[in-house]
């Protein structure tokens, strides 16, 4: 029987392969499963890895696990693993998706990152803005409420400059051909509405439903634009998303210094909102 916040012995070995592979030498490795356990248990509790848990062995063991997952792609991994399944079980939907932003608020142990390897960013996707310090997350979802991709920001970044990045991340695996990167409908509220976005949209053939800004326009070409708003009013799903995922402490509030741990830490808490697709998921 599973703790809270820890793994079914279902789940696990739907991901065994990837957290867990075989080891033919070397000194014998701590339990995996037990450091995805206490994984969980930081990103659900939002406590200090120091505070973890005996049971789950020592902190800094978890801790180390943690790194070496984030910097060898395990979480992306398992995210793309459990997207198949998702997919292989008809329960992503590939016609609609939605995209929006949050801000999250960052405490102030999560400053003085320093320079910490090339694909770190200067700001470490901290930024400041009405909130203090934070940092936002964006991120695509489809209609029934499952996580396909995300990016981090500052938190003062404007939310159209990221649509084009966002989207560019998407890649749906499939058991044959490419991974799918394309919706038909694309969701977001009017802070999304420019030309330029709706001229990508066109590009890659997607058809944007995006509120537009209460200002004065000059009539173009192809404008006004048919509106769909049954499927505008779906967007609260991608709100909802984000408050399943600010569930988790450590991502309600920023503690990590750098963005790939912060950007490892939404990662984990996606797979454990894609690991209550098909099981029982105590949290």
């Amino acid at each position: 029987m599973a703790g809270r916040y820890e793994i079914y012995e279902q789940q696990w070995q739907l991901i065994k392969d990837i957290v867990s592979p075989c080891q033919t030498m070397g000194r014998p490795r701590k339990d995996d499963r037990q450091m995805l356990n206490g994984i969980f248990w930081v990103l659900c509790s939002g406590a200090k890895w120091r505070d973890l848990p005996e049971r789950y062995g020592p902190w800094s063991t978890v801790y180390a696990r943690f790194r070496q997952w984030r910097d060898d792609g395990t979480f992306e991994a398992v995210l793309s693993r459990l997207q198949l399944q998702l997919r292989e079980d008809g329960l992503i939907d590939l016609e609609t998706w939605m995209i929006d932003s949050t801000a999250v608020r960052a405490t102030r142990a999560s400053a003085g990152g320093g320079k910490k390897g090339s694909d770190e960013p200067e700001h470490h996707a901290l930024g400041r803005s009405r909130g203090g310090i934070t940092t936002k997350i964006h991120l695509v979802c489809d209609r029934l409420g499952w996580p396909i991709a995300f990016t981090l920001s500052a938190g003062q970044e404007a939310d159209s400059r990221y649509l084009m990045p966002t989207l560019e991340k998407v890649r749906l695996p499939g058991r044959r051909g490419r991974p799918r990167k394309r919706c038909r409908l694309i969701v977001a509220d009017k802070g999304y509405d420019s030309e330029a976005l709706r001229r990508y949209c066109d590009r890659v053939r997607l058809k944007p439903v995006i509120a537009q800004r209460k200002m004065k326009r000059k009539s173009r070409r192809g404008l006004p634009r048919g509106f769909d708003k049954p499927k505008y009013r779906q967007r609260n799903i991608v709100e909802r998303v984000f408050s399943w995922l600010k569930e988790c402490r450590r991502i309600a509030t920023r503690q990590e210094k750098l963005a790939r741990s912060f950007y490892a830490m939404v990662c984990v808490a996606c797979i454990r909102r894609c690991l209550r697709a098909n099981f029982s998921y105590k949290a």
